[in-house]
């Protein structure tokens, strides 16, 4: 079935890098309430400007100045920053008195911190939303999966990805990704204390994206239902990333608890969760291997699907 245009909402990509581009690749090939009206950089050399050039998609090289100038603008509903935190600062200031809602893949954290599979109901009406990280869409489901039945006294994540897939942006914003990714452990996955680690790993031929998560829990809780949980968490963003899954068995082990924890832990000893998951890129226009970006850019466009869905509802 062709689904009009005027059924679907116009979005503009900005950044015309590996991340943007990817964003418009999958906007064409599954958009069901989106379109893809604009594709917005700052260097005129760019592949991404050149593709959507290519595939008859509006460009400009003029940044957010240049996007507010285009006539395509005014049908403009939804907006993808995936520049920097930096930028995305104006970006969301200057979109916002426009009426644009925004969806940040930036660490800027302007607005509130959204994982779809946990939190997206609730701010489905935000003017501006927050993809936390790459590391932080794959691991934060696994943290909720286990808050939801058992207390999490720390959360700890390590996010291992090729260098190959960690570009300029990525290089740039390591300290944002590591402050934004704990918050968001504690806020979104439901953890009393979240810690993040990245890991760039230089191995050829590049590795698939690789998250290791760690959930110290109550010593008795029931390790069956963490297990449900878990499973059924993994599946509810696999409906989305694909690539998404359970690399080994959950592992549980009876642990002391440390030092820093005595009096937020019942007892003297506690359930130390292991969880190990591999994502693999759904290879729209990066390399399979670049898990980490996928999981982003599907996460933004389930979000801005369900965004889209609610007011062409209304």
């Amino acid at each position: 079935m062709i689904v009009k245009d005027n059924a679907r909402l116009s979005v503009a990509v900005i950044g015309s890098g590996n991340i943007g581009t990817d964003l418009m690749i999958k906007l064409m090939r599954h958009g069901k309430n989106l379109r893809m009206g604009v594709m917005v950089g700052i260097d005129t050399a760019s592949d991404g400007l050149a593709r959507a050039a290519h595939l008859d998609v509006a460009t400009t090289a003029g940044g957010i100045d240049g996007l507010v100038a285009m006539p395509e603008f005014k049908d403009v509903k939804i907006a993808f920053d995936a520049t920097s935190a930096g930028a995305h600062r104006r970006h969301a200031e200057v979109l916002g008195k426009h009426g644009v809602t925004v969806i940040d893949l930036t660490p800027a954290a302007i607005g509130p911190f959204v994982v779809p599979v946990v939190n997206l109901e609730q701010h489905l009406h935000a003017p501006n939303i927050n993809m936390v990280t790459c590391g932080g869409q794959a691991t934060i489901p696994v943290v909720r999966a286990v808050s939801r039945v058992a207390p999490v006294h720390y959360g700890e994540i390590v996010a291992s990805i090729s260098s190959r897939s960690a570009g300029p942006g990525t290089r740039a914003n390591i300290d944002e990704f590591t402050e934004t990714t704990s918050r968001a452990i504690e806020s979104v996955g439901g953890a009393a204390v979240g810690k993040a680690i990245i890991v760039l790993n230089p191995a050829e031929p590049p590795l698939m994206m690789r998250d290791t998560i760690y959930c110290l829990t109550d010593e008795h809780a029931d390790r069956g239902d963490i297990e449900a949980s878990v499973h059924a968490m993994v599946q509810d963003v696999a409906a989305y990333v694909p690539g998404y899954r359970l690399k080994q068995a959950i592992q549980f082990d009876r642990v002391a608890i440390p030092p820093q924890f005595a009096g937020r832990c019942p007892g003297e000893f506690g359930l130390k969760v292991s969880v190990f998951i591999e994502v693999e890129g759904a290879a729209h226009y990066l390399p399979s291997y670049a898990g980490n970006l996928d999981i982003m850019t599907s996460a933004a466009v389930r979000a801005a699907e369900q965004i889209a869905a609610l007011r062409l509802a209304a």
